[in-house]
């Protein structure tokens, strides 16, 4: 049996990681995609593990032929990128496939896929609430904070074009009304 895929996109600090690593944990035979990179490994990090490590070059070439649903070059010659042939693999194998990417990435992923992918955004409940809780994390310094902000902005544009939009102003009922939506996309 084929698998589905769920594609989650959000601003940086919306919570979109910790709903997925909770999902994860449910009962939902999910599995993470495992993307593509032109970087390093770090520390662990094996090849086909966290990522599929490639030279700036071979990531090139598998852009000219046409392997990626999505990529993006994040600076000089450092992409990320999902690979089609992963996903056809993972889906093959029955696995119901989760993508956390940005906004551009999870549109061209949803119109690749149709209706087999679900596209949920998670969004915060405005923007001053997001300021406070990147300022809360204290990782990072105010320019980086200004700068996710700005994107966040641009990001929060593209919730109109994904299936379902979360709210994300009550963590747990958001992560039950993901759990809730996931449910019953998996069950049909």
């Amino acid at each position: 049996m084929s698998g589905k895929l769920i594609i989650f996109s959000a601003p940086s600090g919306s919570g979109k990681s910790t709903m997925i690593n909770y999902l994860l944990k449910q009962d939902l035979h999910l599995a993470f995609s495992i993307s593509a990179t032109s970087r390093s490994p770090r520390g662990s990090e094996q090849h086909g593990v966290e990522y599929f490590f490639l030279s700036p070059e071979e990531f090139r070439q598998r852009i000219d032929n046409d392997e990626f649903l999505e990529y993006e070059e994040v600076y000089k010659d450092r992409f990320y990128g999902t690979l089609k042939a992963q996903v056809e693999k993972q889906l093959e194998a029955g696995q119901n496939v989760v993508f956390d990417v940005d906004v551009v990435g999870g549109c061209n992923i949803k119109k690749f896929y149709g209706d087999r992918a679900l596209s949920v955004f998670i969004q915060p409940p405005s923007l001053e609430i997001l300021r406070q809780r990147l300022e809360g994390r204290g990782t990072d310094e105010a320019s980086v904070i200004e700068s996710r902000l700005a994107k966040a902005e641009f990001e929060l544009g593209f919730a109109c074009k994904f299936d379902v939009v979360i709210i994300n102003d009550d963590l747990e009922e958001a992560r039950d009304r993901a759990l809730k939506i996931l449910r019953e996309f998996l069950d049909k």
